[in-house]
C-alpha cells in the first residue's frame, strides 16, 4: 500500500459523499470518500491526513497530451523495475514522495520504460483512502 502525507485544503459534501483536497508536497490530491466532517471528526481544513492507495491503482502514462479524466497526477521517474513474467513493480519518485507501481511486464514492454524513464502516475479519486495522521 502507498501511503503519503498530507494536508486536508478543501471539502465539497452532498449528502453522505464528500470530495476532499488534499496537499502533498507540490502535489494535489481529490479523494471522494462516503463520509462528512459531521461524521469523521478529523476531516478538517487544515488537518494532517494520510493518502493510501493500492500498487496496483498506479496507471502509467507517457507523452506531452495526457487528455485523460484522472485528476491525481504525479509526475515521476522510474527509480527501480523489478519484472517477472506477468507483472512488473516499479519504483517511482515523485514530488509528492516514491510510490510503487505494479502494472503488466507487457506495458513495461510497450512504454519502452527503463531506469530514468519519465512518467506521469495516476490515481482515480475513488481510489484513493484517507486515515487520519
Amino acid at each position: 500500500m502507498n501511503a503519503l502525507t498530507g494536508e486536508i485544503t478543501t471539502i465539497e459534501v452532498n449528502g453522505n459523499l464528500s470530495l476532499v483536497g488534499i496537499k502533498v508536497g507540490d502535489c494535489h490530491f481529490k479523494s471522494i470518500i462516503v463520509e462528512t466532517p459531521d461524521t469523521l471528526p478529523y476531516l478538517t481544513v487544515g488537518n494532517c491526513i494520510k493518502v493510501l492507495f493500492k500498487e496496483t491503482e498506479v496507471i502509467l502514462g507517457q507523452g506531452q497530451d495526457l487528455q485523460i479524466s484522472l485528476r491525481n497526477k504525479m509526475p515521476a521517474e522510474v527509480l527501480a523495475i523489478e519484472k517477472g513474467r506477468l507483472l512488473a513493480k516499479l519504483k517511482l519518485a515523485t514530488n509528492a514522495g516514491d510510490i510503487i507501481s505494479i502494472i503488466t511486464s507487457n506495458a513495461v514492454e510497450q512504454l519502452q520504460l527503463a531506469v530514468g524513464s519519465r512518467v506521469m502516475a495516476m490515481v482515480k479519486t475513488n481510489e484513493i483512502l484517507l486515515a487520519k495522521c
